[in-house]
């Protein structure tokens, strides 16, 4: 893809009209208008209509792009074809029908199965037609590392913008249901900067931020980490309540001491885990929807498999997967992750 294609076709947000120079001398391009940038990838499909792919799809379909979905539940696809968007039977189908196609899978096994399995994404018997492919499942970076490069050496049905071959963007989120649904979703991704930069307002149309982290599996990383420090200071923090409790304080009155000084942190001011301190959050309806416990301890599992491959092994972070594992095995494994503070430390409710 030319670098100084989609660098020009970004700086446009600026609005302004003029001749650049491009990096490469063969190219000098004019900088179109932020709508050209969305143009490129006007047809969109979607693979993975659970929890967040659904309404990060609804947003796409706000925004104005031309929508084409596959999930291997069948009531999901009804919703969206009850809207007039297409569905279709393969990955392989959506493809055909689009320019860019997004997944949002639960696991490395899904996303592999997708691209490389029968009837996949990548499938061997005809060059692609999608320009670009953007994987916001939460997978290992050595996944999303392998997939990159291997969508790197397919060929393109039609080389258009400059793009010569298609590329791959790992692009995974933070936010949870309640950010998917608002449009207020963090995208951390990795791949191409070029990549990034033309895919970088059809991101916004489904999230608040988008942040570039470098090479292909970065996001993935980055994701990693994030959920790896989200799960230790939800511990922290359920903790830490727990034992004000058990001392004689009210866990409302010691968020309020929280939320005010030093322990403030998203665990206690936007996701508090008592029942009873906070509406609107999982904890506020018996740990129901959310980010589910078994979803955390897979994250953790991804963390503690990624710092073993490069040597380094962390207490914290095994002792979360330990008590993620252990919240699994013992049937809380469809409530939220914050239900550790009922489960693990045995806190009390503080409804009035």
């Amino acid at each position: 893809m030319g670098l100084g294609r989609v660098r020009a076709l970004f700086l446009l947000t600026k609005r302004k009209y003029s001749l650049i120079s491009s990096p490469f001398p063969s190219y000098t391009m004019r900088r179109f208008s932020s709508s050209s940038l969305s143009s490129q990838f006007e047809n969109v499909g979607f693979i993975g209509l659970g929890n967040m792919g659904s309404r990060m799809a609804s947003n796409l379909l706000k925004a104005g792009y031309k929508l084409t979905v596959h999930d291997v539940n069948h009531n999901v696809t009804k919703m969206f074809t009850d809207m007039g968007v297409p569905s279709k039977g393969a990955p392989s189908e959506v493809a055909e029908a689009s320019d860019v196609v997004i997944t949002m899978l639960p696991s490395s096994n899904h996303v592999m199965d997708v691209y490389m399995g029968p009837n996949g994404l990548l499938d061997a018997r005809s060059p692609l037609r999608p320009r670009l492919l953007i994987d916001s499942s939460t997978i290992d970076p050595q996944t999303s590392r392998k997939l990159s490069a291997k969508v790197a050496s397919c060929t393109l049905k039609e080389k258009k913008d400059n793009w010569e071959n298609p590329l791959m963007l790992d692009a995974p989120v933070s936010g949870g249901v309640l950010s998917a649904e608002a449009g207020t979703l963090t995208f951390m991704v990795g791949g191409s900067e070029d990549a990034y930069l033309a895919a970088k307002s059809l991101l916004l149309s489904m999230g608040k931020n988008a942040i570039f982290c470098g090479g292909a599996g970065n996001g993935s990383a980055a994701k990693i980490c994030n959920n790896l420090a989200l799960a230790v200071s939800m511990l922290g923090v359920s903790e830490a309540l727990s034992l004000g409790q058990s001392l004689g304080i009210s866990a409302s009155t010691l968020t309020k001491i929280f939320n005010s000084s030093t322990a403030r942190c998203w665990s206690s001011d936007s996701y508090n885990p008592v029942p009873g301190v906070m509406e609107g959050v999982p904890s506020s309806r018996n740990y129901g929807g959310g980010f589910a416990s078994k979803l955390m301890a897979k994250d953790l599992n991804l963390a503690v498999a990624s710092a073993k491959e490069v040597g380094l092994k962390f207490p914290l972070m095994s002792q979360a997967q330990e008590i993620y594992a252990e919240i699994c095995k013992n049937g809380h494994e469809i409530e939220d992750f914050s239900c550790v503070f009922r489960h693990h430390y045995f806190g009390k409710d503080e409804f009035n």
